[in-house]
């Protein structure tokens, strides 16, 4: 979408809103949707898209910089946008992962309305490490399947997962194809539960290469294990999110 078109839209979605409201939450709203695509302009705006900035957008909407900076501001907020240094404004693409259900990782990106994909880098047949035994539950001479691939939204990475899947459950890599959980499925082996930790770590400059940060940047490394209905441990994974694009969702009840 060219920057005469994106403003065109916002404009329209501007004049069809209603009335009522802080003008800078109205902008925010068509901001919102000239972003999405949900207006005439056609197809939503990539994650990574650079916006007019916000001199340009106060020229062409002819509107005041604070009240389009409000506006940005809530967009950034909300992760639909990051604001760069200067003033370089990116299409954002955060996601947001409750930790009250158990869901994929492509369930959590289509939930976003953005398309997930992976790039494999092994899935090998491996004796345990100490880390995968004990979490597993399983002796040093059982065989796991270890799978490592890089996580995409819209074709961007934003994490990378390592899982081990002891052999009585997975075989063989062959038994793997696109996805984990339908191999899982096929075998009537889909996990029911997790338990799950997380905590903050910088990138290490594997992980830099494999998310396109920088190194000592700031991720979200969690492990999971997951169980079977009758308790058996299935799986257990390590995944290391990059911090600035992925947001979990905790819900408190007192």
């Amino acid at each position: 979408m060219g920057d005469n078109l994106l403003v065109a839209e916002i404009e329209r979605a501007l004049a069809e809103a209603s009335a009522e409201g802080p003008l800078y939450k109205r902008l925010k709203s068509a901001l919102e949707q000239a972003i999405r695509g949900g207006g005439r302009a056609g197809d939503a705006l990539r994650a990574g898209a650079v916006l007019p900035g916000e001199r340009v957008l106060a020229a062409e909407l002819g509107l005041s910089r604070v009240t389009v900076r409000k506006a940005l501001s809530l967009l950034d907020e909300e992760g639909l946008i990051s604001r760069r240094q200067g003033s370089r404004t990116e299409i954002g693409a955060r996601v947001e992962k409750s930790l009250s259900t158990l869901t994929s990782f492509s369930e959590d990106i289509r939930a976003r309305g953005q398309t997930p994909g992976c790039v494999w880098l092994f899935k090998q047949m491996a004796r345990p490490s100490s880390a995968e035994m004990m979490a597993l539950g399983i002796a040093g001479h059982a065989p796991v399947l270890r799978m490592k691939r890089v996580r995409l939204a819209d074709g961007l990475p934003i994490a990378v997962e390592t899982s081990a899947v002891p052999a009585r459950f997975l075989p063989t890599p062959e038994t793997v194809g696109d996805s984990l959980y339908e191999a899982l499925s096929a075998r009537g082996l889909m996990p029911e539960r997790a338990v799950q930790r997380m905590r903050a770590r910088a990138a290490a400059p594997e992980d830099a290469l494999h998310l396109a940060c920088d190194p000592g940047a700031p991720i979200l490394a969690t492990e999971r294990r997951c169980f079977l209905a009758d308790g058996q441990i299935v799986e257990y994974c390590e995944t290391r999110y990059k911090g600035e694009v992925y947001d979990f969702v905790f819900e408190l009840r007192r």
